[in-house]
């Protein structure tokens, strides 16, 4: 049985951060991929089958080709994850501003 990869050793490559914010905003092909790194072609397949595996991509064929976008129900599974920690800094950040101003009066 293949073990599925973990999507946080999967975020945390920056190659990999950077694949995602390129197909954010659009699909793109492998090639059309690669231009925007000095890694091989071969470097940067194995980056999409990793975020594939993930989950955090799909491809798509279209024709000959084969395009990669953003799976944003995963990315939204990601977010709210995170967002537990948001709650926790930003009572955190509150506490700070309320202690600094008691200190300045």
């Amino acid at each position: 049985m293949k073990t599925r990869r973990d999507i946080f050793q999967a975020i945390a490559d920056p190659t990999r951060r950077a694949i995602l914010t390129l197909i954010a905003v659009q699909a793109l092909t492998p090639n059309d991929i690669a231009e925007h790194f000095e890694a091989s072609r071969q470097s940067v397949s194995k980056h999409l089958q990793i975020l594939t595996e993930c989950e955090l991509i799909r491809q798509e064929p279209k024709g000959r080709e084969i395009y990669y976008s953003l799976e944003v129900e995963k990315m939204k599974a990601l977010d709210q994850w995170l967002q537990q920690f948001r709650v926790i800094w930003e009572n955190r950040f509150n506490q700070l501003d309320d202690l600094l101003t008691t200190i300045k009066q």
